[in-house]
């Protein structure tokens, strides 16, 4: 009878380390990734706009 209600406080250990609640260390983690994603995007943005235009007129002078 002992052994069963060891393995059971094992259980309820494992069950609160491994929980799938949102805590607040998670949310501190994802807005340390999304701080430079948020910073870096304008300029990412940019680039790709000036990269896409200057293919375009590069591949007109191709055409021609």
């Amino acid at each position: 009878m002992s052994e069963r209600w060891e393995t059971k406080k094992e259980i309820r250990k494992n069950r609160r380390k491994y929980s799938d609640r949102y805590t607040f260390g998670d949310f501190i983690f994802e807005v340390f990734f999304w701080i430079p994603e948020l910073l870096f995007l304008p300029f990412r943005m940019i680039f790709w706009l000036v990269r896409g235009v200057g293919r375009l007129i590069w591949n007109l002078f191709d055409g021609i």
